[in-house]
């Protein structure tokens, strides 16, 4: 299991645009990947279920990854995250 903490600094914080870019990028890795927003967790690769969290700007999620490829989907969520959110 892989673990990183991500603080959003975009003042919408997840919204449409990038979750659904987030999403696909997820959906490239055979790993699970669970956002925990401290309240609640959400399936990253599911779309509706990122929208629920409502994150929002200056709040810190952790990225929680499980699976074959825990190591690389870390590294690159990690890399997307700094460069979109």
């Amino acid at each position: 299991m892989k673990q990183f903490e991500y603080t959003i600094t975009d003042e919408l914080g997840i919204h449409a645009r990038p979750a659904g870019l987030l999403v696909k990028k997820a959906g490239e890795f055979a790993s699970t990947v669970t956002i925990d927003n401290g309240q609640k967790k959400a399936d990253a690769k599911k779309l509706i279920s990122l929208m629920m969290l409502a994150v929002k700007m200056g709040q810190t999620v952790k990225f929680i990854i499980e699976g074959a490829d825990e190591d690389k989907a870390a590294a690159v969520l990690e890399t997307f995250m700094k460069e979109n959110l």
